[in-house]
């Protein structure tokens, strides 16, 4: 398997529970799990680059994004494919070094092309059977640790990974 650079992430249903809460006000709101944003710190610490692609617009993922530092975020677009294609190539990455974390059909054309795709316990079953690797967490509970844990023991990164931010986090 080729070494893994570019982790792309969807939203609801992986960086979140996939529940879309709205205020009286018609407000929406998005939580996200502290030990996805450890492992995404991690994962940039070690190298990798993290993207962010998804249907929906929401401000709570742009500063989510920017709190993690991840530049690459596109929101609100329908066919994921364009942005996908952009993030590779800003990114200086191919398909083979890219792995995709999705629940959804929208996930699924960028899950068959990337080198390592990941489904989170809650996708749905067409996502699953289109993933090299299915987490046992759900998404916006600890998912996405669990597949950067996975990437990089794979990449053969995590154990230095690990004890260089465990003697000194950043």
């Amino acid at each position: 398997m080729p070494f893994i650079k570019l982790l792309i992430l969807d939203v609801d249903g992986v960086l979140t529970g996939g529940e879309l809460p709205y205020d009286a006000g018609g407000n929406s709101f998005k939580s996200f799990h502290v030990q996805d944003g450890g492992a995404v710190r991690l994962w940039q610490n070690s190298g990798g680059l993290v993207a962010v692609i998804s249907g929906r617009l929401s401000p709570a993922v742009e500063a989510r994004a920017r709190e993690l530092g991840i530049e690459h975020v596109a929101q609100g677009v329908t066919d994921k494919q364009p942005a996908y294609e952009t993030f590779l190539q800003r990114a200086g990455v191919t398909d083979p070094e890219t792995s995709v974390v999705g629940d959804d059909f929208l996930d699924i054309p960028l899950m068959r092309r990337c080198g390592y795709s990941i489904a989170v316990a809650n996708a749905l079953p067409l996502v699953k059977r289109s993933a090299r690797y299915v987490t046992r967490r759900r998404g916006g509970q600890g998912a996405i640790a669990e597949a950067v844990e996975r990437l990089m023991r794979l990449n053969g990164t995590w154990s230095d990974a690990v004890r260089k931010w465990t003697s000194n986090p950043r």
